[in-house]
């Protein structure tokens, strides 16, 4: 198979890349750039694992193809903190206690900093709106919800 030449903002950063036609976004994350905070989950779009922003907008990577996002923006897990300075949001899960194994939390904060960049002040049924996508097997959401509350209320839609 012939490879494609994507050019895409992947965490603020330009990046050219070689990709399969038929590779995923979520491969190309994981395997190629070595962004390993993208997890995969089911392979089908069903558990939220593999949430990224594609143009701001959570999208599950193992649906998309590699090559669609050329000419747009990528943010992963990796790209919120800013050097040594968490994200509010990742701040307000570990703070929270809404992290047990880990696997869904970046698929989940990804979905709650879009629902925070849209929607400052969030009630509790847009938040569990938001992030209906991601499964979680641990925490049984409720501290996972506080938590968002508790960013929301922190930081009113903080990039």
């Amino acid at each position: 198979m012939k490879k494609c030449h994507i050019t895409f903002q992947l965490n603020g950063i330009t990046r050219e890349v070689l990709v399969e036609p038929n590779q995923t976004l979520l491969q190309m994350l994981r395997e190629d750039l070595s962004l390993t905070g993208t997890k995969y989950g089911c392979g089908e779009g069903d558990c939220g694992a593999c949430t990224v922003l594609l143009d701001d907008e959570p999208v599950n990577s193992c649906l998309i193809l590699a090559a669609q996002a050329d000419g747009h923006r990528v943010t992963t897990i990796e790209g919120l903190a800013d050097g040594d300075k968490l994200h509010p949001l990742q701040t307000s899960f570990i703070e929270n206690g809404a992290i047990q194994c880990g696997f869904c939390t970046p698929g989940m904060i990804l979905s709650a900093k879009a629902l925070l960049d849209e929607q400052p002040e969030p009630s509790e049924l847009d938040i569990r709106t938001a992030i209906s996508g991601n499964l979680c097997r641990c925490t049984g959401y409720q501290k996972i919800v506080e938590s968002i509350k508790a960013a929301a209320n922190n930081c009113q839609g903080e990039s």
